[in-house]
């Protein structure tokens, strides 16, 4: 239990400038963007801001129709708000952990729940797996994002990064997957028997198969809701 004086209180929990640039940890849970232009964010993610600041929510030109349509068919939650202008931005989402990444011409696939923020310079796509038992398995829609600049995702607890190596599968459940390289596709491995629909098998029925060169990464948290925007 932490007791302090207000003078204490305020010494420990105030804003500090980490010179960081764009994208500036408050803790591991609270980004700061220091912005000057414009960034998209997850929408809802906003928890504070300062300066002048206008938060507009993604429209349908802004990634395509046929971006907008698989994001109303998905439900998923890659829904974005554009925050332009000059001030300081403070972000959050229930708490989870927050990991930034540098894009230097390259591509990585994220759970649609996961993308917390990123710079205007990535484009984004709803990539939507091919099989439709990922519908059950939670995991038929992912964004790609490509080009260069910085990337903000969230995760519960620590990531794990599993390296993919050919001939050397990885297999995760889809509802611990955040993220994976851009050059994967992955598959859906369906394990139903009929101690499945008994409710006597393994609970795992569903994994994502990841083959070739690259790296998936997973938590340590099954996030039953995360393709519904929950």
């Amino acid at each position: 239990m932490n007791r302090y004086t207000l003078d204490d209180f305020l010494a420990s929990t105030s804003e500090t400038d980490r010179g960081q640039g764009l994208f500036e940890f408050e803790t591991e849970r609270m980004l700061e963007v220091n912005l000057n232009g414009s960034v998209w964010i997850k929408m809802g993610a906003m928890v504070a801001y300062n300066g002048s600041v206008r938060f507009t929510r993604e429209g349908i030109l802004d990634q395509g129709i046929g971006n907008l349509f698989k994001k109303s068919i998905s439900g998923e939650g890659c829904r974005l708000t554009k925050a332009e202008g000059a001030g300081r931005v403070y972000l959050a989402d229930s708490a989870k952990k927050i990991t930034v990444l540098t894009l230097q011409s390259e591509a990585i696939y994220v759970n649609g729940n996961d993308v917390l923020a990123f710079e205007t310079s990535l484009s984004n796509k709803i990539h939507m797996m091919k099989r439709l038992t990922g519908v059950l398995a939670g995991g038929l829609f992912n964004v790609r994002l490509e080009g260069t600049g910085l990337l903000a995702i969230t995760s519960h607890y620590d990531p794990l990064t599993l390296r993919v190596s050919p001939g050397q599968p990885v297999f995760t459940d889809p509802n611990a997957t955040v993220a994976w390289s851009g050059n994967l596709q992955p598959d859906l491995k369906t394990d139903v028997s009929f101690k499945t629909f008994l409710g006597r098998g393994s609970g795992e029925s569903f994994q994502m198969k990841f083959e070739g060169d690259g790296f998936v990464v997973v938590q340590p948290y099954e996030e039953v809701a995360m393709q519904h925007g929950a």
